[in-house]
């Protein structure tokens, strides 16, 4: 008995254990089962972490255009987004449009895609470069939905050229500049205009008589609908046309505003209500269809306002179309739940080349593979508050606006020979007024001798002779320099200007100019033109200015995309230095440039009209309003006059004290890093009018007018000029100049009666 209860104890210890094999199998296999389905979620988890990003561009929106800098601009929506987020209060754009679309799109400054001039008008045959990636093609990459809905503004002279072709998924909007709100016609010229409204590839007639912000929020918000918010993740670029010139807003949108006595300041207030309204109906969307706690919002201006239509940049100096602070400091904000520090102001400097590296690195996109960025990756500095990575700015480098010849001088205070203007006027009044009279007896010998110089022969050789014995010594130096001129042109085309790792420290920069030409050794020709700097010492006054200024007339219709080092013609006081500034070799002040480096800005030839514009209050034309600024007019005289320009911002940030003669240092580090960036500067683009664009042959609406096939991509040589067409439409113009003034008046007549003023 004892046997056989053993054995049965055996054989059921046996049995158990083979069940609980059984049974630790399947549970090895259940384990082996949610390790494949954990690194099947992986990726699953990865796309939800991406979050939604939403972009709301606007057009023309000014500096004090916004509630939270400006109460009497009723922006509710805005200003809670903007103080539950991140206020971006040191943020900078490019100051007209297509340069600031460019640059977000793309993360790259204009001299690097070849639009550093104007904007794309509708009929030139230009576009974004083909062979450059863009924001939402990486966002592409990354596994995004990519929509956009608006304002185009990039050039669609082909098809390559359109937003499907440059990484949307979608677009509905225009692709030219300016469009009406209601009709969706737009113009470039009297005779040449066109519908212009666009969904994906083809045109989207039937949509006249509805408002163009409000159509956009609807396709926006059908966008948000259709798409699911736990698939993919999306990215919606709305750019919207408002607060763009012509001033059409609904009639309920402007009676808030009726106590502004400024007819166009109160239509311009109400078209930012209507964007205010666009962004709440868009933000409502979000958190309706489940976007909103995965979402980023950006708010951002594409350039500065205009004074003239309604904006207002205030405090700010210039506006729309300058590289004054008015013309380039934007509005911006961030909206997110996904901020780790919220409901702050930053003051880190930012620019809108920053948004393409950015937004990728938040994407989980691949940044390395787009090469050449000028942005940076900001969201730390944004959402954490750390210190920004950039350090400077490249507002532009434009080589075909120049400064007048004779206003390339660099002190203009001292001396009649620094101011000047287009026609030259000025220059030879400050001559008269502030040089003796030994010097205005020498003024016909100048010329004379001027007249020598230059290939053809004066008719009257017998006056010229006795002034050919006095002033023959200064010929050989003229000639010196302008063999030396030619050269330096001719070899800085090939010139490449390394980092200037030099330039913190001004001592150094003098070690600067040399390297600019490294391939060519135009080291010598620089120490040569020391030596004939230094000759010139040992003449008078007067021959020094009869070379300067056939110095300056040579240069003044140069349009080179390098920098010279010969160009620029020494200062005024040149006789009482040994050499000439080390700024003249490095950098022509006659080009329109400006760059930002720390708190230091500095501006060289013409950056555009530099007046404070104060708020429109009063009831008249812009003329009352617009000069209260102006009760300085030797201030305003010298500043006519310069080429060149030094603030201050964080301690300036008006820019009212220009510092550039107490720190010419920092004047010489500034310059030699616009040229350090010049060395890398493209060829600009900017090809004249191409008369197939006419709408007139298009079925009366502005579409791509070249086959892919026809013709290749940058074929189109030389400088946009109008032609003869243009010509004789300003002989139309002369002949009836009462009947535009009438019609001038016909139409503020009719406005004031609109507005039941």
């Amino acid at each position: 008995m004892q046997t056989a209860a053993a054995a049965l104890a055996l054989m059921v210890l046996f049995t158990l254990d083979g069940l609980s094999a059984q049974r630790s199998r399947p549970s090895t296999q259940n384990q082996e089962d949610g390790h494949t389905q954990n690194n099947e979620t992986e990726p699953e988890q990865k796309k939800k972490k991406q979050p939604h990003i939403i972009f709301i561009l606007t057009d023309d929106q000014g500096f004090n255009d916004i509630g939270y800098h400006n109460p009497t601009i009723k922006t509710p929506t805005l200003d809670k987004l903007a103080a539950e987020g991140v206020t971006l209060e040191n943020y900078y754009v490019q100051p007209i449009c297509t340069p600031s679309r460019s640059q977000l799109l793309t993360g790259r400054y204009q001299i690097h895609t070849g639009l550093q001039h104007s904007i794309i008008r509708p009929s030139q045959p230009s576009c974004l470069p083909s062979t450059m990636d863009t924001l939402p093609e990486r966002l592409r990459e990354a596994g995004y939905t990519t929509h956009m809905v608006g304002k185009w503004h990039l050039g669609f002279y082909r098809k390559a050229c359109l937003p499907t072709r440059k990484g949307f998924d979608s677009f509905f909007g225009s692709l030219t500049g300016s469009v009406d709100y209601y009709s969706y016609g737009s113009c470039d010229g009297p005779g040449l205009c066109g519908y212009d409204l666009h969904e994906d590839e083809g045109v989207a007639w039937g949509h006249e008589g509805k408002y163009s912000t409000t159509l956009f929020t609807q396709r926006a918000r059908k966008i948000l609908e259709s798409h699911d918010p736990a698939g993919r993740p999306l990215f919606l670029l709305l750019s919207l046309q408002a607060v763009h010139t012509p001033l059409q807003p609904p009639k309920s949108y402007i009676y808030p505003y009726r106590d502004m006595a400024d007819v166009a300041r109160r239509k311009y207030a109400a078209m930012v209500s209507t964007v205010d309204e666009s962004v709440r109906n868009l933000t409502y969307a979000l958190r309706k269809y489940g976007y909103y706690k995965n979402s980023v919002i950006i708010y951002s201006t594409d350039n500065g306002a205009q004074p003239f239509t309604g904006g207002s940049n205030w405090p700010l100096r210039g506006r729309k179309g300058t590289y004054w602070e008015g013309g380039v400091r934007g509005v911006a904000f961030v909206h997110s739940p996904l901020l780790r520090r919220r409901r702050r102001v930053s003051k880190a400097l930012l620019h809108i080349t920053d948004w393409f590296p950015t937004l990728v690195g938040l994407a989980g996109g691949n940044i390395s593979q787009s090469r050449g960025l000028d942005g940076f990756d900001v969201w730390s500095t944004i959402s954490e508050g750390k210190e920004s990575p950039r350090q400077e700015i490249l507002h532009n480098i434009d080589p075909l606006h120049r400064a007048p010849a004779q206003t390339m001088k660099w002190d203009d205070d001292t001396d009649g020979d620094s101011g000047g203007s287009s026609k030259g006027r000025p220059f030879k009044k400050l001559k008269k007024k502030k040089k003796k009279k030994k010097i205005l007896k020498m003024r016909p010998k100048q010329k004379s001798a001027f007249k020598l110089k230059s290939t053809k022969k004066p008719k009257s050789k017998l006056k010229v002779k006795p002034v050919l014995k006095k002033k023959l010594k200064p010929k050989p130096p003229s000639k010196v320099y302008a063999q030396h001129q030619s050269d330096h042109r001719f070899k800085s085309r090939s010139a490449r200007f390394p980092p200037a790792s030099g330039t913190s420290d001004p001592k150094s920069q003098p070690r600067v100019q040399p390297p600019l030409t490294l391939k060519s050794r135009p080291h010598l020709d620089f120490t040569s033109q020391k030596h004939n700097s230094g000759s010139f010492q040992t003449k008078s006054k007067t021959q020094l200015k009869l070379h300067f200024k056939s110095r300056s007339r040579r240069t003044g219709s140069q349009h080179l995309n390098e920098s010279h080092s010969g160009t620029s013609p020494p200062t005024s006081h040149t006789t009482l230095q040994l050499d000439p500034e080390p700024w003249q070799t490095v950098w022509d002040l006659s080009v329109q440039a400006a760059i930002r480096v720390g708190d230091w800005k500095l501006l060289t030839g013409d950056p555009g009209h530099g007046d404070w514009v104060p708020p429109q209050v009063l009831p008249a034309l812009p003329g009352r309003w617009w000069n209260l600024e102006r009760t300085f007019p030797s201030l305003h005289k010298s500043s006519t006059h310069k080429n060149i320009w030094l603030f201050n911002i964080t301690g300036d940030p008006y820019e009212r004290q220009d510092v550039a003669d107490q720190r010419p240092d920092v004047v010489q580090q500034l310059l030699a890093r616009l040229a350090h960036y010049n060395q890398t500067a493209v060829p600009v683009y900017f090809p004249p009018d191409d008369p197939r664009a006419n709408p007139s042959q298009h079925g009366g609406a502005w579409v791509p007018w070249v086959d892919e096939e026809e013709e290749e991509e940058g074929k189109y040589q030389g400088v946009y000029k109008k032609g003869k067409s243009s010509s004789k439409k300003k002989k139309k113009k002369k002949r009836c100049r009462l009947c535009k003034l009438k019609s001038f008046f016909l139409k503020l007549n009719t406005g004031m009666t609109f507005n039941r003023i």
